[in-house]
């Protein structure tokens, strides 16, 4: 077997272990980086979006690099299921939220996007609990591609000349993830609709194998 083949989890020896384990720790450095964010966007300068937008691009770098690390070394814990997901959530929603303060999207985006998180957060939970097994849907992958870069173009706002080499042009920053946030939230509602299906199959699955109720 190579080097690089994914190693097999263990079962870390403390809660401190796990605490302070790198994945981990790169989680918790998203959920860090939040309050920084934040404010960097309520001072809605181009430096303060700058620097926003800088810090938000490392806190999605963390989320590729905490997994592949967790899997890579075999680290995966319950702590890092549990707190990768909340920060990854916490962190979009900050943003997007004090972006509808800035008016920068309207606030029944928040409210959409923020009802279909707690939805699909719901089935999951009830899922596990139940010992049910939902399958990642394409569409939650297109509709998180889509989120990033368009909150990305969204911190960085305004009117700015790009030269792509062979021409210039001034790129709308806010429209263009307006646009890319737009986008990813068809394929938010579409994918909130394949989990629900895929919990009513993996509960009919269940039900069909358990046989007809006796007595």
């Amino acid at each position: 077997m190579g080097t690089d083949a994914v190693k097999t989890p263990r079962t870390p020896r403390s809660l401190r272990e796990e605490l302070t384990n790198l994945p981990n720790l790169l989680t918790m450095s998203r959920i860090v980086l939040i309050p920084p964010v934040m404010l960097l966007m309520l001072l809605d300068t181009p430096v303060g979006n700058f620097f926003a937008t800088l810090l938000f691009a490392i806190a999605a770098i963390t989320d590729w690099l905490d997994g592949y690390l967790a899997r890579k070394r075999g680290l995966v814990s319950v702590i890092g299921k549990f707190l990768d997901p909340l920060a990854d959530k916490l962190i979009v929603l900050a943003t997007l939220i004090i972006a509808a303060e800035l008016q920068r999207i309207p606030g029944w985006f928040v409210v959409l996007l923020l009802s279909r998180e707690i939805t699909v957060t719901g089935l999951r939970s009830i899922a596990s609990t139940e010992g049910l097994s939902i399958d990642v849907v394409q569409s939650g992958k297109f509709k998180t591609a889509f989120q990033l870069i368009g909150i990305v173009a969204l911190l960085l706002d305004g009117r700015y000349l790009i030269d792509f080499g062979v021409a210039a042009g001034v790129i709308d920053f806010n429209a263009l993830g307006v646009m890319l946030l737009a986008l990813s939230m068809v394929f938010s509602v579409l994918s909130a609709g394949q989990y629900f299906v895929g919990f009513l199959r993996a509960v009919a699955a269940r039900t069909k194998s358990a046989g007809p109720p006796t007595g």
